[in-house]
């Protein structure tokens, strides 16, 4: 994990490459609870045995899913610190370029790609890849948004 003191030590590492998480594997537990919290129940995410007869041969995750994971893979990717708080605040460029069977193992990478101020904080774009171990192309890739508001000195 990459450790920055400050705003002023993580704009230093635009450009940068951040590092890469450990590898997790991906349940059907996993996929179910996801499919029930959304309410995206499609047959090639939770019926098993339709799946294995299907274009995928077992049942895959949801691409909103691995996005949904972005910021627990971040926050062991990198942490700034002497912030007052940091949030969500959007995403860019979005792609799911392979599907993710389930029982797959994944891990995720990161960019820094720009830190620029605003009146609120500082906007942060970190392009965050989710790789799937045994292929070549990956589950998500996804510039991600993040407000950080440095803490009172």
């Amino acid at each position: 994990m990459r450790t920055f003191a400050n705003i002023v030590e993580f704009k230093a590492a635009v450009g940068e490459h951040l590092g890469h998480t450990e590898w997790r594997e991906i349940t059907q537990e996993q996929v179910n609870l996801f499919a029930d919290a959304t309410g995206d129940h499609q047959w090639i995410h939770v019926d098993v045995e339709r799946a294995k007869q299907g274009p995928f041969g077992a049942t895959i995750a949801h691409g909103y899913l691995s996005l949904s994971l972005l910021p627990s893979l971040m926050s062991e990717l990198f942490e700034v610190g002497n912030l007052a708080m940091g949030i969500n605040y959007g995403l860019n460029k979005v792609r799911f370029p392979t599907p993710l069977p389930v029982g797959s193992r994944i891990r995720a990478e990161g960019e820094l790609v720009d830190l620029k101020g605003t009146p609120l904080g500082y906007l942060a774009t970190v392009r965050m890849t989710v790789e799937v171990e045994g292929e070549k192309k990956p589950a998500c890739v996804a510039e991600t948004l993040s407000l950080y508001v440095p803490a009172e000195t």
